[in-house]
């Protein structure tokens, strides 16, 4: 559940969230799909370190 105010609607949140701005969006899907895809960490420390942000800001895993 988001903590912010996003568009009512039917789909995925940060579809919504996005549809905010797209070009913010498109930022954001590039500099996340550049960390996917050309990371030199691997998949399962990333995860661990995902978990750990999570766990930090009180976010369900």
């Amino acid at each position: 559940m988001a903590r912010i105010d996003i568009p009512d609607g039917d789909g995925d949140e940060l579809i919504r969230m996005w549809s905010v701005n797209p070009t913010m969006g498109m930022a954001a899907a590039t500099f996340s799909g550049k960390v996917y895809e050309h990371s030199q960490v691997a998949v399962r420390e990333r995860e661990l370190v995902r978990m750990r942000i999570a766990q930090i800001n009180a976010c369900p895993v």
